[in-house]
């Protein structure tokens, strides 16, 4: 990258955006065969826009038999109503109702994109950092694959992200306007919940910030919640049943079946039951006792601490890197796309480890691809090199 930047001088942006506008062109027009998911947006936007409501209605619904076609027939999880909030779902309303929903959708994802990588390129040069190390996003074969190829929404709230620590970065006298884009990214996709408390101690109107950022997505979530009568059952089902490639996740509850958690768990219920005399109260738990719903729930404390710890950053840029890095560890699931969250970050600090497991990620396609399992020997091609370069190289330089 060095090199690169001495070559062209001046013109590193010109050059950053416009080979990451061509690769991405090239990208378009490839099949999601990889990945199924932009059939799933295509289809809800397709249910908003017929004016149903996604969050209730699962594509299996009796009532949505009118819309089904084709494209019905390439929809992953069926029985699952949306996950995606509200922002995400306009896009794919829009792209639902043009003449080519998918190059349309992947054409806006790119877009979304193309946009993050200008405002990397304007987050190097306002921070001091050198403009050729946003190729290793821009360029990434990760990113272009999972933005224009497989076309995921992750884009858009990756995007919004960017913005947020841009306008914390470059306006900082305006927190309203990180505070917006902010809203945004919740609104694309829940992930960038975590990073409001972090974003709003490192604005200059804390209360403010966070005024804004909960009250733009408040107002767009209410509806939802209040349309389903609390947590929309899509996200409750994510959170309670997916799970692949966890890196920490899936050693963990490995390791908790091996030790006999569950039985212990069972024992521990039996023996309250016993003692209380409350039948009904304790029967319910016994779903819950099991190796995998405990790891989660250890991990997902592991993720409070995180976002607890990250209040204390006062880099925009390196606290989002490390923030979405440790909460990507502790997820149970962690698709390929998902490394567009922290990779923006990692590329402007040459975070060296997660730009290797940007290059390794796409061995978690081998299993669905070949009919192998991911455990033990995929994932420990992925995983062992990330560990190996976490525990000898250094983390979240500042320079």
């Amino acid at each position: 990258m060095r090199r690169l930047e001495a070559m062209v001088g001046t013109s590193i942006s010109p050059a950053v955006l416009g080979v990451a506008l061509l690769i991405r062109l090239a990208l378009i027009a490839l099949p999601p065969t990889l990945s199924d998911d932009a059939y799933r947006y295509l289809w809800d936007g397709r249910v908003a826009t017929a004016g149903f409501n996604p969050y209730r209605e699962a594509p299996d619904s009796p009532n949505l038999t009118p819309l089904r076609d084709e494209l019905w027939s390439k929809l992953p999880h069926r029985t699952v109503p949306t996950v995606y909030p509200p922002f995400a779902l306009s896009a794919f309303s829009i792209a639902a109702r043009s003449p080519l929903p998918l190059p349309i959708w992947k054409l806006l994802a790119c877009v979304a994109d193309l946009g993050a990588c200008a405002l990397l390129l304007a987050l190097a040069r306002r921070s001091g950092l050198p403009e050729a190390r946003v190729a290793w996003y821009a360029w990434n074969p990760l990113v272009v694959l999972e933005v224009a190829g497989m076309g995921h929404v992750d884009a858009l709230g990756a995007a919004a992200c960017i913005g947020a620590v841009w306008a914390l970065t470059i306006v900082p006298k305006r927190p309203l306007i990180a505070a917006t884009a902010a809203a945004a990214g919740v609104l694309a996709k829940l992930a960038p919940l975590a990073a409001l408390p972090m974003w709003a101690r490192q604005s200059r109107r804390p209360w403010a910030f966070l005024l804004v950022a909960l009250g733009l997505s408040g107002l767009a979530l209410a509806p939802v919640v209040v349309s389903v009568g609390g947590l929309p059952p899509g996200l409750a089902t994510y959170g309670v049943s997916w799970e692949w490639n966890g890196p920490l996740y899936e050693p963990l509850w490995r390791g908790l079946e091996w030790a006999g958690a569950g039985p212990a768990a069972h024992a521990a219920l039996d023996a309250a039951k016993a003692r209380t005399e409350w039948w009904t109260f304790w029967n319910r738990f016994y779903p819950y006792a099991y190796p995998r719903f405990f790891a989660k729930l250890l991990l997902a404390a592991v993720a409070l601490a995180a976002v607890a710890v990250s209040f204390r950053e006062r880099d925009p840029i390196i606290g989002t890197g490390r923030l979405f890095g440790r909460l990507m560890l502790t997820s149970a699931t962690l698709y390929p796309w998902y490394l567009l969250w922290v990779l923006p970050w990692a590329a402007l600090r040459e975070e060296r480890r997660w730009l290797l497991l940007a290059a390794l990620m796409p061995l978690s396609y081998v299993p669905a691809l070949f009919g192998v399992p991911l455990w033990p020997w995929i994932y420990l091609a992925i995983w062992a090199p990330f560990a190996l370069f976490s525990l000898l190289g250094k983390r979240w330089s500042p320079s």
